[in-house]
């Protein structure tokens, strides 16, 4: 179970409309993950309000801060327990989506319950700072997003190589993202990306977010993403 009306109300305050079928869909990815978490470390967030605005509210967000175009080609980048891909499909069960992550098991969870949802996703189970430097994978991607995984600095070098040039980064932030943004100005200069816009808000859990929008204006330079321990040794 989650708290229905505390999604209905966030949403609504993000100017974003869930309809009756996406209610049930989002019922059955609770039941899905509350079960599943019993026998699998997926989230510490268990509650049905938890579920309702960390989990749910936090990841459709997205969709107050961009329009996303038809059967735009989205990757969620350390999706994790599928966060904030599943969500964002649920809402818009017309994106080609990909969801990445380093755990093997988790995405086999993210994957059999998008099949259970009757939605179509791929999950790739590889390294970020791989996949990036992978002719199938670099520049092709028109959205990507992330959610709570480095610092913006960092993250910037493992989710830019996917965006496109013209595509569009969401950093899903939580506090001191003004600190963050202020940090990676030279790295995001330098993976050819700009900042166009910052979307501040509350969840109704007093939790405080910004949705750091980073547009891709030109190609990446062919060194990056670098390896994984030369980005934590030295990070832009």
């Amino acid at each position: 179970m989650y708290n229905t009306s505390l999604l209905l109300s966030d949403a609504e305050k993000l100017g974003i409309s869930i309809n009756d079928e996406q209610i049930k869909l989002f019922e059955k990815l609770s039941d899905l993950l509350v079960e599943q978490n019993k026998t699998m470390n997926l989230t510490a967030i268990t509650d049905p309000d938890g579920i309702a605005v960390k989990h749910f509210a936090d990841s459709i967000s997205v969709l107050s801060a961009i329009d996303i175009p038809q059967g735009a080609r989205v990757t969620d980048i350390g999706t994790g327990a599928g966060f904030p891909g599943i969500p964002l499909l649920i809402m818009r069960p017309d994106i080609d989506l990909t969801m990445i992550d380093s755990t093997a098991k988790k995405l086999k969870y993210v994957q059999s319950t998008v099949d259970s949802l009757g939605l179509i996703a791929t999950t790739l189970h590889t390294r970020a700072e791989e996949a990036g430097q992978s002719k199938e994978y670099r520049e092709k991607s028109d959205i990507v997003c992330s959610r709570a995984v480095a610092a913006l600095n960092v993250l910037c070098e493992y989710c830019l190589p996917f965006v496109r040039v013209g595509g569009l980064f969401i950093a899903m932030k939580a506090a001191k993202a003004q600190e963050e943004i202020a940090d990676a100005k030279a790295a995001i200069k330098l993976l050819g990306g700009e900042i166009i816009d910052e979307k501040s808000f509350t969840l109704s859990d007093g939790g405080e977010r910004t949705l750091v929008i980073i547009k891709k204006i030109s190609h990446i330079p062919p060194k990056y993403p670098r390896p994984s321990a030369q980005i934590a040794k030295k990070p832009l």
